[in-house]
């Protein structure tokens, strides 16, 4: 059984979010699910955005990192796009990650706004869609092709379509078969770390 911090994405902790939460607790795994927008939710990912810049990023950012002062240090650390960066800060700088999971996101480990190389034994898989203008076009992409390249126990899945939240059953953007498969990749990588 792994223990798993998961957050959520721009548009709040959303219905889809607590369903998968509740598939990974169905697979055996004890889940975290902070809800870093005290309950908000948005009606589009431009509204949660302008919400993040309105809270303060890194104001949410440590807010997510704070969470995990009160729980063990050998959690798997995921998020959905905009919790990835709370994820990604917690899986490189807090010792005793057990893994890593990003969901239509990831940060680069060089360069300025970076947090330092990958850390390791810690194993990640990183889940996007190929024509997806955000994880695509955005640069997002390169960062989780870095990871790969250098991290000892890293993957990077590409599912085909353009969605962003395409993990997410109570959006628009759903993708059933991409979130089946992606789900079992999950599932496969908790049952290893």
């Amino acid at each position: 059984m792994a223990e798993v911090l998961l957050f959520h994405h721009a548009q709040g902790l959303t219905p889809g979010i607590h369903a998968f939460a509740e598939t990974l607790q169905v697979g055996g795994h004890q889940v975290h699910l902070p809800d870093l927008f005290d309950g908000r939710q948005f009606a589009s990912i431009e509204e949660g955005l302008a919400h993040i810049e309105e809270v303060g990023f890194s104001t949410l950012q440590e807010r997510g990192v704070r969470i995990a002062d009160d729980l063990p240090p050998d959690l798997v650390y995921a998020g959905f796009s905009f919790g990835v960066v709370p994820a990604q800060k917690l899986a490189q700088t807090r010792p005793g990650a057990r893994g890593a999971l990003f969901f239509y996101s990831c940060l680069p480990i060089s360069g300025e706004w970076a947090f330092g190389p990958w850390p390791a034994g810690v194993p990640v898989q990183i889940h996007g869609m190929d024509r997806d203008a955000v994880f695509v076009g955005e640069g997002d992409i390169e960062a989780a092709r870095e990871i790969v390249a250098t991290a000892e126990d890293a993957q990077l899945f590409l599912y085909p379509g353009d969605q962003h939240y395409f993990a997410d059953s109570s959006l628009p953007s759903f993708d059933p078969a991409a979130t089946a498969l992606l789900t079992q990749r999950v599932l496969d990588f908790l049952g290893r770390v």
